[in-house]
């Protein structure tokens, strides 16, 4: 019998335990070794679900190993080694059919494989689930992982890793010198930065209200720690997603620069733009939904990075965790004690 972190109602979350079918055509039985638990599975537990219904498998930042496939998926085998993408695109929608896939709304999932003890059907967070000992998925899903790295580590590409460094390199662009800001250095801030190292920039400013992160940004690249001085930037990233952190980036850029938003709104949350700040300046704001990844594009290049030692995943893990004590995890991530706890099964 499976078990998964499972979201039964808004706010309320058990280990339960999963009855999974096979997986029926362009689908994959995965069996998961490592899973990060992420911010976003918070917004989901205290959204009742953002925009599915419980029950639900909790868990999007998953790695593991192929055990079974259906018909039509051909480029994994039964025995890979793979990380899940949450976001991959269906190669369907006039996004796609015109080339720019990062912008695909309807990632494709698996039909309804997954049930509670008593029959209830549960999906998966996102297409995947991967809070779980195992679990189905679309086959597009999956990407294969050849470098050498261990599952704990390589499962935080799925998720933090791609939508920060990702942020940089694809949705900004981010160019050799530039002078970069990153508001909120929880994992994925701590992803920007990297990001923004990897990128060239000549100056890194982090901001955040918490010192520890402050000292953790430090360590993975940040030129400059706390707000002083952090103005006139090239780009501020705007992980924390607030009505304040959005006018405080707003007011950090130079002339001609661009801010980047990342953090997850709150339902009916506002930013008051002040426009002639913007025209006279010539801002440009972009919106980053997971760092505009395509897995099976860019999953390979962050692995690689990370097999040459240019990206530092092993930092990234605060805590290896099991599945019984996700709950906790959550705490200790809203206590500001963890970068990523990562569940070990």
């Amino acid at each position: 019998m499976d078990r998964g972190a499972v979201l039964t109602s808004a706010g309320r979350v058990a280990v339960e335990q999963l009855d999974l079918d096979p997986p029926g055509p362009d689908e994959a039985l995965v069996k998961i070794d490592a899973s990060g638990v992420c911010h976003t599975d918070l917004h989901i537990v205290r959204t009742g679900g953002w925009r599915q219904r419980p029950p639900m498998v909790l868990g999007h930042e998953g790695a593991g190993v192929v055990e079974a496939l259906g018909e039509g998926v051909e480029h994994v085998a039964v025995g890979d080694r793979v990380i899940i993408g949450w976001r991959s695109p269906c190669g369907k929608c006039r996004w796609c059919l015109r080339g720019t896939r990062h912008l695909c709304r309807t990632p494709p999932g698996p039909g309804e494989r997954m049930r509670l003890a008593d029959g209830t059907v549960a999906t998966g967070a996102l297409q995947t689930g991967t809070l779980a000992t195992r679990t189905v998925v679309h086959g597009a899903a999956l990407v294969r992982l050849t470098a050498p790295l261990p599952m704990e580590e390589a499962c935080l590409v799925g998720c933090a890793i791609a939508t920060g460094v990702c942020s940089v390199l694809k949705t900004a662009e981010v160019w050799e010198g530039a002078r970069v800001g990153v508001i909120g250095c929880g994992a994925v801030g701590l992803s920007v930065i990297q990001g923004a190292r990897i990128a060239g920039a000549a100056e890194i400013h982090a901001v955040d209200v918490d010192e520890r992160k402050l000292a953790a940004a430090g360590r993975f690249g940040a030129t400059h720690l706390g707000s002083d001085g952090a103005t006139r930037l090239d780009f501020v990233f705007d992980v924390v997603g607030r009505r304040e952190t959005f006018g405080q980036g707003l007011h950090m850029l130079g002339h001609a620069g661009t801010l980047v938003y990342i953090g997850l709104p709150q339902p009916g949350s506002e930013a008051i733009v002040g426009l002639e700040h913007v025209f006279d300046r010539r801002v440009r704001i972009l919106v980053s939904h997971g760092g505009d990844h395509v897995p099976d594009e860019d999953f390979p290049h962050l692995a690689q990075l990370a097999a040459e030692g240019r990206l530092d995943l092993a930092g990234m893990v605060t805590k290896r965790i099991a599945l019984d004590d996700v709950e906790q995890a959550f705490g200790d991530m809203e206590a500001g004690e963890v970068i990523r706890s990562v569940v070990v099964l």
